[in-house]
């Protein structure tokens, strides 16, 4: 990607297309340098973020996954042997694929929530 810089010419002079040089695409901003924090200020034309926002995002993400969801299983339509334990049978490799990762999900929950609790108990004050 190359860095063009404008250079402004004479009205009565032809307009030329300059080459990106080394020096115009390392060089630093020219402008004025500001002594406020941009992480603090506010735009007055940005929205705030609220809970609702967060949550319309979180419905279209979950909606956008579910759609590959649904994808990746009728992709997958071939049916498996899959063994477990005692247990013998044949089912789509989507479906098999689907509660293997569920299966994950959940065990991985049930970590993390004893986790939480253990970190809850040990900073409260005794």
């Amino acid at each position: 990607m190359a860095v063009e810089q404008r250079i402004p010419t004479a009205p009565s002079a032809p307009i030329k297309a300059a080459a990106p040089t080394v020096e115009s695409a390392t060089a630093g901003p020219t402008g004025p340098a500001l002594d406020v924090d941009v992480s603090t200020a506010s735009s007055p034309t940005s929205p705030q973020r609220t809970r609702l926002s967060a949550t319309w995002f979180g419905v279209c993400a979950a909606a956008l996954t579910l759609v590959v969801l649904i994808v990746f299983m009728l992709q997958n339509t071939r049916s498996v042997e899959v063994s477990f334990l005692w247990l013998h049978g044949t089912v789509p490799l989507a479906l098999a694929l689907l509660v293997a990762s569920v299966g994950t999900a959940v065990a991985v929950m049930v970590v993390g929530a004893a986790r939480i609790t253990q970190l809850r108990r040990h900073s409260r004050p005794r």
